[in-house]
């Protein structure tokens, strides 16, 4: 079996492909800061918008990043198996049973070889994701891989703040700030005189107030909607506009309609609405050259390369269209 940190033309194909397609599923997508050119490097953003934020992590570099992922996803072999051809690895939480959490020594171990030869890892320490624009506490998970690390090597954890413009409607902005990295050798040299409990406290605490720097965040507390609401983007539909677009609107409409009927079922069968955006991504990704096939057979001559050009920018301008009329806090009902 190959390495995870090992360099695949078929994981390279499949970036190439996935990458544009996390990029067009955002009208604005930037990133800021960036990450250390040497030593182990460990990414830690905020979760919010599930297989999204590791999408558009991802894209922020060319070269390949290794994720964690919750482990009971791994459950079913062909599953789990994509999952590791994607650089994704089980990370199991105390919840999972005991069992599960035996076999994070192994990943652990894994972990620390895909630092050893430079290749990123990026896990979400909260350990589960949740829309709102705040932060949970940060788990014990990532201490001990950094730990771990750089008893061996100068390494570095970069605390990432992702913001979305939207947790629930497609093709809202996006920014990845990396923030300033934590260096963990020197953490640990300073932190020499204190117990392990108190040095773990420490560096969660630490990352924690530095992802919160990156990100608008709100306490989650009783006045948590009320903050919000005092400081989140004005909105308002842009009712002319929609209507002097409509006849392209119908067009887009018309010409991704499997794509979208497809992706909008299911995010109304969703029961965890954060997962709207990944739902239209998928789609959007295993989809689009399904439905760019058909246009290129049924249709004549040049019609071919007219109604495919227009296809191709069809679901992007259908959504960007919603998002002329629909609040960006519609969706999660």
């Amino acid at each position: 079996m190959s390495k995870i940190w090992e360099k695949s033309i078929g994981y390279n194909l499949l970036r190439a492909f996935a990458d544009p397609n996390t990029r067009a599923s955002y009208n604005k997508a930037k990133v800021k800061g960036e990450l250390p050119k040497d030593g182990a490097v460990i990414i830690a953003p905020n979760h919010t918008s599930t297989l999204m934020d590791a999408m558009i992590v991802l894209r922020t570099r060319k070269e390949p990043t290794v994720f964690g992922a919750r482990a009971d996803i791994f459950k079913k072999p062909a599953i789990a198996k994509f999952l590791r051809y994607i650089r994704i690895v089980p990370m199991a939480r105390i919840r999972d049973g005991a069992q599960s959490v035996l076999k994070n020594i192994e990943t652990f171990a894994e972990v620390d070889e895909v630092l050893a030869h430079g290749v990123p890892f990026c896990i979400f320490p909260e350990g589960r994701h949740r829309p709102m624009h705040s932060l949970l506490p940060i788990g014990k998970g990532v201490a001990r891989i950094a730990f771990a690390s750089a008893a061996k090597r100068q390494t570095y954890v970069v605390p990432t703040g992702i913001e979305n413009g939207s947790f629930f409607r497609y093709r809202w902005p996006n920014t990845v700030t990396f923030g300033e990295p934590i260096d963990v050798n020197a953490f640990l040299k300073a932190h020499e005189g204190c117990t392990e409990n108190e040095t773990y406290h420490a560096f969660r605490q630490e990352l924690g107030e530095r992802i919160k720097s990156l990100i608008t965040y709100i306490p989650d507390d009783e006045n948590y909607q009320a903050a919000w609401d005092a400081v989140k983007p004005a909105w308002k539909p842009r009712r002319a506009l929609a209507a002097l677009l409509s006849p392209l609107f119908l067009l887009a409409a018309l010409l991704c309609l499997p794509m979208w009927v497809a992706a909008e079922v299911l995010c109304k069968r969703a029961k965890d609405h954060a997962w709207n955006n990944t739902i239209r991504f998928v789609i959007r990704l295993f989809v689009t050259p399904l439905m760019l096939l058909f246009w290129l057979l049924v249709m004549p001559g040049w019609w071919k390369l007219l109604v495919g050009g227009l296809f191709l920018f069809s679901y992007s301008f259908f959504y960007d269209w919603l998002n002329l009329v629909l609040s960006p806090e519609t969706g999660a009902e």
